[in-house]
């Protein structure tokens, strides 16, 4: 049985220590990230704008390999402006505070795990571990799927998409940073389907049954949301958007799965 010999106070006073040393190492990353500003902007997040980008070259040496053109793709050039005074300097702001957030987040989680763990049984310890760690894998592999793949594609689709040849594309600041950081925290946080599928399923409101009888209306969505972030004529490109998308549904239908059989009726 955990045991806690701490008053409430004493609680207090550790939680009031643990949120001042989150904070520490959130501002000190995010001073990093404010001084390092050509690595952030040019390096990480105006990246997608160039066409020696990651996901570019590889898509690219792909082509070459397999003998079809198609797959690497053109890159238009995009040009970004600024029409607010002081929208460059808040964007500077906001993006080392964002790279403070996400790069402290791992050691944020770990102050929580010490906090809580005095209070945990043996068995729950070994869970918080888990999920700590399912939590944390599954929301950066989710931000490096949008980083890589879904923001590119989409990038490269709508900004250079027209009504009429009348029509310039020139995308604000604004409106780069506000997308970037939409769909790669949102990818963030869709990757935890396979968590939130858990827990519904331990609480009774999710069938692994009703997943595999909804299955081909999902992969439908997901090839519907594929096609309207990348609507080009090879099917390769449109796979890369469907198929992670397609295995994160498949991984929670499996945690339900697993989750009915460990329960003890089934034993």
């Amino acid at each position: 049985m955990p045991k806690s010999e701490n008053t409430f106070w004493g609680h207090v006073e550790v939680l009031r220590w643990v949120i001042i040393r989150c904070l520490l190492v959130i501002v000190a990353v995010a001073v990093a990230a404010f001084v390092f500003k050509e690595f952030i902007f040019d390096g990480i997040v105006l990246a997608p704008l160039r066409q020696d980008f990651a996901t570019y070259e590889l898509l690219c040496r792909i082509a070459s390999v397999l003998s079809m053109p198609g797959l690497c793709p053109t890159i238009h050039p995009v040009e970004i402006i600024n029409i607010n005074l002081t929208a460059q300097l808040f964007t500077h702001m906001g993006i080392a505070f964002v790279c403070g957030l996400v790069v402290a987040f791992p050691y944020l989680i770990l102050e929580i795990w010490f906090f809580v763990k005095p209070a945990l049984y043996s068995n729950e310890k070994s869970a918080a571990v888990k999920g700590a760690f399912s939590f944390l894998f599954l929301f950066f592999l989710g931000v490096a799927t949008a980083y890589y793949i879904i923001f590119p594609l989409t990038l490269n689709f709508l900004g250079t998409y027209q009504v009429s040849a009348t029509v310039g594309n020139q995308i604000s600041l604004n409106s780069y940073i506000s997308t970037f950081l939409t769909l790669v925290f949102l990818l963030g946080i869709v990757f935890e389907m396979p968590i939130v599928a858990y827990f519904f399923a331990k609480i009774g409101l999710l069938k692994s049954e009703f997943l595999k009888k909804y299955r081909k209306v999902a992969i439908v969505v997901i090839m519907i949301l594929a096609a309207l972030i990348t609507p080009s004529t090879d099917a390769f490109t449109m796979i890369l958007v469907v198929l992670p998308l397609w295995m994160l549904y498949e991984v929670s239908r499996g945690v339900v799965k697993r989750v009915e059989k460990s329960r003890p009726e089934n034993i």
